[in-house]
């Protein structure tokens, strides 16, 4: 015989369990911050073991706030915005919070239509590599809280994961090596981080007397690294900066197709770390901060809800190159 559905327990019998009142109960959920420590983890306890969940819909009635947050990335399946999304989720549940992802594939459009959708039901946005015109975003910020990540807009709150010195080292790198011209395989043009990198490569490369050819990818994808590899080729050059590791994983892949050898007769150098040792031989890449820059976000998100807007911060998070197998000195240089 089917057992009866058991009730659902109730905010008051959580209080009367815990010996609390009622609104104790509900700021442990809403507003832990307003209690001590002792008393939100004895309020947790006494709901976990009566099964409460509180009520989201009456919840944003009463308090305006929904208990959701919106992180929207350009491309879930680019491998350096996973560790990112895990490290935004952890943070926010610890907070109490459900993180609602979204995906534009790098298109503006789409980004502006989730953002749309989704503000009826979130406290707040974390945008990372935005693709927004910036008044777009300004015009989200006015309707809820918005954290960037490796978007700069003055202002906002903002994670700045800065690999202009990465790139800068990677420039050096190859021309200690004696390498003398150098391709950077870019980004999307809009992106910030393309337009840091490729500023710090241009400029490294003409302080050290380096040619640098700048070679377009379509998009940053395995499958742009592969189809710039006849570009840098052409150009005569001996080493390439890719503007992420999914796109030097992909040059890699384009150079092998074609017999040329890595590092013995072409060097190649990622970005990101998010692959550099996954890849044969192991990359040579500038490093990652992205689970830190979703910790971060998330954190600055948190403030702006619980305090009210900011007047506009930019943590920056410093990086650097990490030498692995994919460099070497050209092969002229080589006796």
């Amino acid at each position: 015989m089917d057992q009866p559905p058991k009730s659902i327990p109730t905010i008051e019998q959580v209080a009367r369990a815990a010996g609390v009142a009622r609104s104790t109960v509900s700021r442990a959920f809403s507003r832990p911050g307003m209690l001590s420590p002792q008393t939100v983890a004895h309020v947790m306890a006494v709901a976990a073991r009566l099964g409460y969940a509180p009520n989201q819909v009456a919840r944003a009635l009463s308090t305006g706030r929904y208990g959701n947050i919106a992180l929207i990335v350009p491309d879930v399946a680019n491998p350096f915005f996973p560790p990112l999304i895990r490290a935004a989720e952890a943070r926010a549940d610890a907070a109490g919070l459900c993180v609602f992802l979204g995906d534009s594939d790098e298109d503006p459009a789409q980004e502006e239509r989730l953002t749309g959708k989704m503000a009826a039901q979130v406290d707040g946005f974390v945008l990372a590599s935005s693709r927004l015109a910036e008044d777009a975003v300004r015009a989200l910020r006015g309707r809820r809280p918005v954290v960037l990540v490796n978007r700069d807009i003055e202002g906002l709150d903002r994670v700045l994961i800065d690999s202009a010195p990465g790139a800068a080292a990677a420039v050096r790198h190859l021309q200690e090596l004696g390498h003398r011209r150098i391709a950077y395989i870019g980004g999307p043009p809009s992106s910030w981080s393309n337009q840091q990198r490729r500023t710090a490569v241009l400029r490294t490369a003409k302080e050290l007397g380096v040619e640098a050819v700048e070679v377009a990818a379509e998009r940053p994808s395995y499958e742009g690294g592969m189809a710039a590899a006849s570009a840098v080729l052409s150009a005569r050059t001996t080493g390439a900066i890719a503007f992420d590791d999914l796109v030097a994983q992909g040059l890699l892949a384009g150079l092998a197709g074609v017999g040329i050898e890595v590092p013995a007769a072409f060097s190649v150098i990622g970005c990101d770390d998010v692959l550099g040792a996954r890849t044969y031989p192991p990359l040579t890449t500038i490093s990652s901060r992205s689970n830190d820059a979703g910790r971060a976000a998330i954190e600055m998100l948190l403030a702006q809800i619980e305090s009210g807007p900011s007047a506009g911060t930019a943590q920056r998070l410093a990086t650097e190159l990490i030498v692995r197998a994919t460099t070497a000195e050209p092969p002229g240089r080589r006796a």
